[in-house]
This record gives structure tokens, sequence and C-alpha cells, in this order.
């Protein structure tokens, strides 16, 4: 007997995981690919944050962990949140979790209600518009364009808003478009959420870390809003640690109670090895950090320098992240031995298949004339990667 809930079959798979397996198999043939898919710094744990792992496991950290995370981890992601946001929560407002994804669908499961509407800012992060859905919310989608830098209007912003609004996701610095909304933006935002005080705002700030001008600005540091935004952030991406699966929130007291008896049922406490390590990280003094981001700008200018090169790709610089987003409108329509690149989906697998190079296609974000590209490899790598993409561009007519 085979019967899978509709909850489950409403689901896509992911798919920057799929690109990453095609990419896998392709490899297992023999056949040399770039992937440039998957959103994972190519760098290891830093040192100091291996050894803290070392020793949990040494001091028999070994038992179940509390359910919203070690005391001494909440108090120093409080301490982290204050210092370096500007924002107050208690430790009491804090849950750990196994990683952002785990972090943003707790919180729509405890406020989504069947047909309230969550809106969406397109190109959003892959898996926001399938947990909405599995949290039987509605997404109620903005589109933003390469022009706007992938931003949106306030009056696109107040346009989607409706009675039946419940939640905003917000995202900045942004994956997929590596986009960072500077502090008049954000501004110019709360003033419409100002007069929304039933809109509860999610703000996933897992790249703060990585940004390339000025500083990191959070949502929930603008007094007006602070009470109703939930801050989502992780130790994956600042600290190269996606396999320790390490996320948290910061919110109000009221949210971080659902989570944690909806995070009681569910997972329990996350890993008490890896918060050990998360601990390391989020009071570390080491300079691991500046030295990653700084590869990640030298990276981004050498791709964007690279990209735009290439006749009729059109390329916006990105201020954050490690993502870049062409639009490669100029190249639907066109073929190759017949084969018509009909949409993003078609010319990202021509690009796979002709160029050897792994991406996504812009679909899975919600921007169809797009493809994203992730820069987080070598130099010599991208330098080979965007000649094959020059090449393979080049046989369509």
């Amino acid at each position: 007997m085979e019967h899978i809930s509709r909850r489950v079959k409403a689901l896509s798979v992911s798919q920057t995981l799929a690109m990453a397996q095609k990419s896998r198999e392709l490899k297992e043939q023999g056949i040399d690919v770039i992937s440039l898919s998957l959103g994972e710094p190519d760098f290891n744990t830093p040192d100091d944050i291996k050894e803290a792992a070392k020793k949990a496991i040494d001091d028999n950290y070994s038992f179940y962990p509390p359910v919203p995370g070690y005391g001494d981890l909440r108090e120093a992601i409080a301490r982290k949140f204050r210092e370096e946001n500007g924002l107050n929560y208690t430790p009491d407002q804090i849950v750990v979790s196994a990683g952002g994804k785990h972090t943003l669908i707790n919180i729509l499961i405890s406020v989504v209600d069947p047909g309230e509407e969550v809106i969406l800012l397109a190109p959003y992060w892959v898996s926001y518009l399938d947990q909405i859905i599995f949290a039987e919310g509605k997404p109620v989608i903005i589109q933003t364009t390469i022009e706007d830098d992938f931003k949106v209007t306030p009056s696109q912003l107040e346009a989607a808003i409706t009675p039946r609004t419940r939640v905003l996701i917000f995202n900045s610095p942004s994956n997929p478009t590596g986009m960072v909304y500077t502090k008049d933006e954000m501004a110019a935002l709360v003033r419409v959420l100002e007069k929304y005080p039933e809109i509860l705002i999610i703000s996933d700030e897992i790249y703060e870390h990585i940004t390339f001008s000025g500083s990191h600005v959070s949502l929930a540091s603008f007094p007006s809003i602070t009470d109703r935004v939930a801050t989502v952030n992780g130790v994956s991406k600042g600290y190269a640690m996606t396999g320790w699966r390490i996320g948290y929130m910061g919110a109000p007291l009221w949210l971080a109670k659902a989570c944690n008896k909806l995070q009681g049922q569910f997972t329990s406490g996350v890993c008490s090895i890896a918060q050990r390590a998360a601990l390391a990280a989020v009071t570390s003094q080491s300079d691991s950090k500046e030295k990653m981001r700084e590869a990640f700008v030298r990276r981004r200018d050498l791709i964007c320098r690279l990209l735009g090169e290439i006749p009729g790709l059109k390329v916006r610089v990105p201020q954050g992240a490690f993502y870049v987003m062409p639009d490669i409108s100029n190249f639907i329509g066109r073929s190759y031995n017949g084969r018509v690149m009909k949409n993003a989906d078609d010319l990202t697998f021509f690009l796979l298949e002709e160029g050897r190079v792994a991406m996504v296609s812009g679909s899975a974000f919600g921007a169809d004339n797009c493809i994203r590209i992730s820069y987080a490899t070598s130099d010599d790598r991208i330098t080979e990667a965007v000649r094959r993409i020059s090449e393979a561009l080049a046989k369509l007519n």
C-alpha cells in the first residue's frame, strides 16, 4: 500500500539539490563538471570551532540538550544580537534549531493558518515557497527586476498587502541575487509595514557576515516594528559550517515559546556537539569571517567582470552573499542543433550538457528569465567555468 499525504505531494524537489545531484552523476561518469549550484562556502570550518567540538565529545556532551538550545549558547546569541545588530533579545527569546530551514518552517507552522497569505519577494530562496505551501499558506509573490537590482519598492509592497496577509519574508543579503538593501531602502519599507501591525516579518539574515559595501542592517533594529520581527540566522555561511546544521532565531517571546513547543514535539534539542561548536563560532575572536569575506569579494569581482564580457548577458554586481544572477532573456528562443531554448530551465541544462557547468535555473527562485550562479569556488574554477559558459552560449543562434 502506497499513500503519500497531500502535503508532501505538494512539495517540489529542491532544484538546487537536484542540480547538484545531476552534476555528481556526470562526474561519476568521468565527465569534468564545474558545479556552481550549491550555496556552500568552499572553506573548511575554522580550527578553533573544530577543537570546541572535539572537547565537547571528551566532556561528554552526549545527553539530551534543552529543546531551545543550551543556555550558554542562547546567552551568547543574545549577546551577539545586542553587540553586532543592536537587537535586545533575551535568552528566552532565542531558539536554536537544525539549520535555517528548520527555523523557518518552525515559524511558518507556528503562525500561518490555512489560507493566510505570505508575501514573497522574487527572486526568492527556493525553499520559502514550498515551506509556505506545506504550512497551508497562500504565497503572494512580488516580482522584481534586474533593472531595479532585484529590490522591491514600497508601492509594490503596499499593493500586495491584503486583510489576509499574515507574514512577509524578507532576505538581505539575498539568496539568490546577492543584493543588499540599504538602511534607507529598508526604512522606506518599514514605513509601509508600520501601517499593518498584524503582519509578522521574518528577516532571514543568514548571509549577514558576507557583505561587500557598508555594514549589515537588521530589520528588527527599526524600533517601530521590533516587536513583530523574527530574526533568522545561523552559523552555516559566515563560519563555513553548513554540515553542522545549526540555525537560530531571535523573536518576540510569544513566537519563541510557540516554536519551542513545536520543536519539542518534532525534533527536541538539536545535536549537542554541533551546539558546542556553534558556541565557539558565535564567540570566536578569530579573523576567519573576514578572510572568507575578502575571498568572496575578490571572486565576485572576477566573475562579474568575466560574465560582463559575454554578449547578451545582463549582469548586476551583487553586494553580498556569494551569488550572481544574470538575466538570460536574450538567449530565450535561440537554438542549437534544432534544440530551442524555451526558458531558463532549457538553458541551464544546455549549459550543463554542452558547457559542463552546473548552475540553477531561475525558475526555482521565481525568476524565469535568470540563472543563479554560486561563486563559492576557486578563482581558477570560476575563470574556467565562465569560459565554458561563454563558448556554449556562442553556439546558440
